[in-house]
C-alpha cells in the first residue's frame, strides 16, 4: 500500500469519536501540517468531530499554533493533557465546561503511552500523591462536566500509589525529519525525540493508525538503520510538510546547535542586566552543586544558566530537560525544550523514568503561589488553566528543589541603590497566600520524604521545615515588617539565624561564584 499521501487524504483516515495522541513539546516535534489540516477539514466539512485528545507536553505558542488549532466546540469532546498554558483556546473550552478536561503530570502521560503499547491496565506510580491529581483532592479534573475517575489510589505492601488507567489510542499524529517509502523514519534535524515511538506503538497495538509528518521522503534502503527511530511497520500514512509547518521550534526554523550538528561558543550567550530576575537567579545559583544532575524550569529559572556562564561555572553543571536533552544549555522562550550543545537526547519517557526514580540532585522551578504548609501552585489561577506539565514529576522526586520567583506579582518594580534593594512599586498580588488555589507541589509530601526545599525571591529566602515555611534571609535594604510580613497572607516562622542575603547579589560586578 502506498503510504505517501496528501494531508487531506491522511486526515480523512481519522474517524469521528477517535482518541488521538499528538506528539510535541511547545513547537518542537509538533506535526503542525497535520493539525492545520484537521482544523481546515472541520471548518469546511464538520469532520472529524467528537475527538478525544491526549498529549503529554504542552504544544502551542499561547496564540494560534499547535493545539490551539483544534480548539473548536464539536471537534474535541475530551482532553487529557499534561500542560494547558500554551493552548489557551483549548483551555477556554475547558473553563466554559464545553469539553471534558483532565490535567495529569506530563511524565505520567509520557509513560502511559508506553504502558498502552505494552497492553498494561495502567501505570502505577507515586507521582501525584497529595497533589491536585490525587483523587482524594481533585483527581486531575478541570471542570464540573468531567465526571469519570481516571486516577485511583491503591496500596501495595502497605504503601500508597496512584493508578492511572490506560485506554486505546485510535490515531497517532507524530513527526520526524526523513522517512523512506516504507515509513522508516529518522529524526536527525529535530531538537527532541520525545515519545514518537511509544505513541506509534500505542496506536498500532490498539488497532489504530499512525500518521507521520516529515520534511522529506527518501528512497527505501537509503536511511542508516541505526538512526531510524520509528519503524515503517508502524506507519500508515506519510505527509510531506511545507517548511513553515516543520520548524525546529516555534522560534527558529533550524538551529544546528540544538541537534548536535555544531557546537555554539558559549561566550555568545548574553548576560542578564542587574534586575529582579538576575537577583533571583544569582541567589539560586548559590544552591548549585558541582557536577550535580540539574533541571531548570521555564521562566525565572532560565536565568540561572546565564548567571552560571557569566560566573564561569557553567561547565560545572550537568543540565537536563524533561523533553530529553542531557548536557548543554537550555534554550528559552518558544525554543524551550531544546538545548544548546546537548551531550545526548533521550526519549522523553526515559528521561522521566530517571526523574521519577530520584535521579535529579537539584531542580529549580517557578514560584507562583506558596502557602504556610509549603504547597506550591503553578497550575491554576482563577479561570486560567496553566497545567502542571512536568512540574510534579520533577519537584516531587528531586533530592533538592528550589522554587524561584518574585515575592509579589502584577506591577512589581524594584531598584538597586548602593548595593541595597529598594521597592519602587509593590506588586498587586500576594504570592505567599493562606491557601494555594491548587496543589501542584505538596509540602506535606516533601516533609514526609525529608526533601530539602527552598523558596527564593528577590527580597527573601525561605525554607521548608516540618513545622512550616521558615524565613531565613532578607535582602539588604528591605524592612522585615513593611516589605515582607505586610505582603504575606500568613506569618512565616522567623529563623533564629535570620540574616542578610549575600551582598554580592546586589552589585554590578561578577559575584565570583565558585563550585
Amino acid at each position: 500500500m502506498k503510504k505517501i499521501m496528501s494531508s487531506q487524504d491522511a486526515i480523512s483516515l481519522i474517524k469521528n469519536g477517535d482518541t488521538v495522541a499528538i506528539g510535541g513539546f511547545i513547537g518542537s516535534g509538533h506535526p503542525e501540517e497535520l493539525t492545520i489540516e484537521i482544523n481546515q477539514c472541520f471548518e469546511q466539512k464538520g469532520v472529524p468531530n467528537n475527538l478525544t485528545l491526549v498529549y503529554s507536553a504542552g504544544q502551542g505558542d499561547a496564540k494560534e499554533k499547535g493545539l490551539n488549532r483544534l480548539a473548536h466546540e464539536g471537534l474535541v469532546s475530551k482532553v487529557i493533557g499534561g500542560h494547558w498554558g500554551l493552548s489557551p483556546k483549548l483551555a477556554k473550552l475547558a473553563i466554559e465546561n464545553k469539553i471534558q478536561a483532565y490535567n495529569l503530570p506530563q511524565g505520567v502521560i509520557s509513560n502511559l503511552f508506553r504502558d498502552i503499547a505494552a497492553g498494561k491496565p495502567g501505570s502505577i506510580t507515586h507521582v501525584g500523591l497529595k497533589t491536585f491529581v490525587d483523587p482524594r483532592i481533585e483527581g486531575g479534573k478541570l471542570n464540573s462536566c468531567t465526571k469519570e475517575d481516571i486516577v485511583k489510589v491503591i496500596e501495595i505492601e502497605n504503601k500508597e500509589y496512584l493508578f492511572y488507567k490506560t485506554f486505546p489510542i485510535n490515531v497517532a499524529l507524530i513527526r520526524a525529519t526523513y522517512a523512506d517509502e516504507s515509513g522508516n523514519a529518522t529524526m536527525e534535524k529535530e531538537a527532541v525525540v520525545l515519545d514518537v515511538l511509544s505513541i506509534a506503538q500505542a496506536a498500532k497495538n490498539s488497532g489504530g493508525i499512525v500518521i507521520l509528518q516529515v520534511e522529506k521522503v527518501v528512497a527505501n534502503g537509503t536511511l542508516d538503520p541505526r538512526n531510524v527511530k520509528i519503524p515503517g511497520i508502524l506507519v500508515d500514512a506519510i505527509v510531506i510538510s511545507k517548511p513553515e509547518n516543520h520548524m525546529q521550534t516555534y522560534a527558529e526554523q533550524f538551529n544546528p546547535s540544538y541537534n548536535g550538528e555544531i557546537k555554539m561558543a558559549v561566550d555568545n550567550i548574553q548576560s542578564l542586566e542587574l534586575n529582579v530576575r538576575k537577583i533571583i537567579s544569582r541567589r539560586a545559583s548559590m544552591e548549585l552543586i558541582p557536577n550535580a544532575i540539574t533541571n531548570l524550569g521555564i521562566g525565572v529559572p532560565e536565568g540561572i544558566s546565564m548567571v552560571a556562564n557569566e560566573e564561569g561555572i557553567g561547565d560545572k553543571m550537568v543540565l537536563t530537560l524533561e523533553s530529553g536533552p542531557i548536557g548543554g544549555i537550555p534554550a528559552g522562550g518558544l525554543s524551550f525544550g531544546a538545548s544548546i550543545n546537548p551531550e545526548m537526547i533521550l526519549d522523553q519517557n526515559s528521561q522521566f523514568d530517571f526523574y521519577d526514580g530520584g535521579g535529579l540532585d537539584v531542580a529549580f522551578l517557578g514560584l507562583a503561589q506558596c502557602d504556610a504548609r509549603g504547597n506550591i501552585n503553578v497550575s491554576k489561577f482563577g479561570p486560567k488553566i496553566a497545567g502542571c506539565g512536568g512540574f510534579i514529576n520533577i519537584t516531587q522526586n528531586s533530592k533538592k528543589v528550589v522554587f524561584c520567583g518574585t515575592f509579589t506579582a502584577g506591577g512589581l518594580n524594584i531598584a538597586i541603590q548602593d548595593g541595597k534593594l529598594k521597592i519602587i512599586h509593590e506588586g498587586k498580588t500576594n504570592k505567599f497566600t493562606s491557601a494555594v488555589e491548587q496543589i501542584t507541589f505538596s509540602g506535606e509530601y516533601a516533609v514526609d520524604v525529608a526533601q530539602s526545599v527552598l523558596y527564593i525571591t528577590e527580597r527573601a529566602v525561605f525554607e521548608l521545615s516540618n513545622k512550616g515555611v521558615v524565613l531565613t534571609e532578607i535582602a539588604p535594604g528591605i524592612d522585615l515588617e513593611k516589605d515582607i510580613l505586610a505582603h504575606m497572607d500568613f506569618k512565616p516562622i522567623i529563623s533564629e539565624n535570620l540574616h542578610l542575603m549575600d551582598e554580592r547579589i546586589f552589585k554590578e560586578e561578577k559575584m565570583g561564584l565558585k563550585l
